[in-house]
């Protein structure tokens, strides 16, 4: 972890991130970004955006565009739907 915590709090931490990445929306995040990434093998190395719908640096992505991710915090995005 980049976190320096104590075992305690690391321990914490990591549920608390799996919890989150088990939401719904995170899966189905993460789904539409396998699609994507299987229909183009060459965006190796990119992150795709949920939100402009393209692949992106990881820099550009995370960082929302330059405009840093607090504008950003609990939008909701168009997410496409794929087998069940």
């Amino acid at each position: 972890m980049a976190q320096k915590l104590s075992p305690k709090a690391a321990k914490a931490k990591a549920e608390r991130d799996l919890k989150y990445a088990k939401t719904d929306d995170r899966r189905m995040k993460k789904a539409e970004s396998q699609r994507m990434h299987r229909k183009s093998p060459g965006s190796k190395g990119k992150d795709y955006d949920h939100k402009d719908g393209r692949f992106e640096s990881v820099k550009q992505n995370r960082g929302n565009d330059g405009e840093g991710t607090k504008k950003e915090s609990g939008k909701k995005y168009k997410i496409t739907k794929g087998r069940k």
